[in-house]
């Protein structure tokens, strides 16, 4: 659990990110073969309104000064389940992978006892390839418990203008200004979501609190469906894959009642058709592979294929009463409570 000798952890600030996202780009293309994280997503998650820079991330520096680690929780909107994220620099940041995991399970055990909890759920996502990474997490008592899968489709030669949708629905942008049509943006989404296993729900001002800390929202890239006038579906959008000119599904529901009738398809052609609109060059998401209703269908349906899949682990740590220092140790607990991890959700 101890760092080598000369090296030292600290907490990051914003002027970290250019020092975070090269640690980030080496692990992911050490991972990928590419980079899949900007500079906007590193400041997205210290901007966070659910993460406290002085207590939930750390950054791992070597005797030489350079940043090879960065470690943080999120998701947990003060509820029984959150996701540990840990990156380290694959040729120099190794020594810093397992000290940095230990501190952040350390730290999980104080936040379940500062929300009120018995004992707090942990995720954590690796990709198959990541071979040390995930005897990492096993040995940290981590089991796996399900896949995700990152999907994409080109968008070459997808019409600006999206097809018609199906009778009795129609799609249109929506109304960023209206408080009411917010509400009932957010009330789709957690009504979709309430007949999942993994959703961990968040209130109407939890949701527009994490909305407002984003760096940036196209508004009209988030869309309504209605149903002979009611509001049955959304799709919102986000902007955490520009650098790779992707246009990002990130919220996509439909209410029971409404499902299989075309309605998820067409707010994709919507959001498809606005990407291709501003140049984009592709549209992607993430998807939970284990979603009893199937979503994977329809995105193979709209020409979206899997680009890589991730592995979901998770364990569990029982609430520190005492909350010792981050050296401390959180206690493993035989846990089978399912948790939303870093995919994007659909419904």
């Amino acid at each position: 659990m101890s760092l080598p000798p000369g090296w030292s952890v600290r907490r990051p600030a914003l002027d970290d990110v250019p020092a975070i996202l090269a640690v980030v780009h080496a692990s992911d293309i050490a991972a990928l073969g590419h980079p899949d994280f900007s500079a906007d997503d590193v400041r997205e998650v210290l901007t966070a309104p659910d993460l406290d820079l002085d207590r939930d991330t750390w950054l791992a520096v070597d005797p030489a000064g350079e940043v090879r680690g960065w470690s943080y929780l999120e998701d947990s909107q003060r509820g029984p389940r959150e996701t540990v994220e840990v990156y380290v620099h694959p040729e120099h940041g190794v020594p810093a992978q397992v000290p940095l995991l230990a501190r952040q399970l350390a730290r999980s055990a104080q936040r379940a006892a500062e929300f009120g909890l018995a004992a707090m759920t942990v995720r954590a996502i690796a990709l198959p390839g990541e071979e040390r990474w995930i005897g990492v997490l096993r040995d940290a008592g981590f089991e796996f418990v399900k896949r995700y899968a990152r999907m994409r489709r080109p968008l070459a030669g997808v019409a600006a203008e999206p097809p018609a949708p199906p009778p009795g629905v129609r799609i249109r942008p929506v109304r960023p200004d209206d408080e009411a049509e917010l509400r009932t943006f957010h009330r789709i989404l957690d009504t979709a979501f309430r007949d999942t296993p993994d959703y961990q729900p968040a209130s109407c001002q939890q949701w527009w609190e994490q909305v407002r800390a984003l760096p940036s929202v196209a508004w009209d890239e988030w869309f309504v469906a209605e149903c002979d006038g009611e509001a049955v579906g959304i799709l919102q959008s986000a902007d955490q894959t520009l650098d790779q000119n992707e246009g990002w599904v990130k919220q996509l529901a439909v209410l029971r009642e409404h499902r299989r009738r075309g309605v998820g398809g067409a707010l994709l052609a919507y959001a498809f058709a606005r990407y291709a609109a501003k140049g984009r060059e592709y549209a992607g998401l993430g998807v939970d592979l284990s979603n009893p209703i199937g979503p994977v269908r329809l995105y193979e349906s709209v020409g979206m294929t899997p680009l890589y899949e991730g592995l979901v682990f998770e364990r569990g740590v029982d609430a520190d009463r005492g909350q010792p220092g981050p050296e401390g140790q959180a206690s493993t607990r035989s846990s089978t409570t399912s948790a939303r991890s870093s995919e994007a959700r659909t419904r």
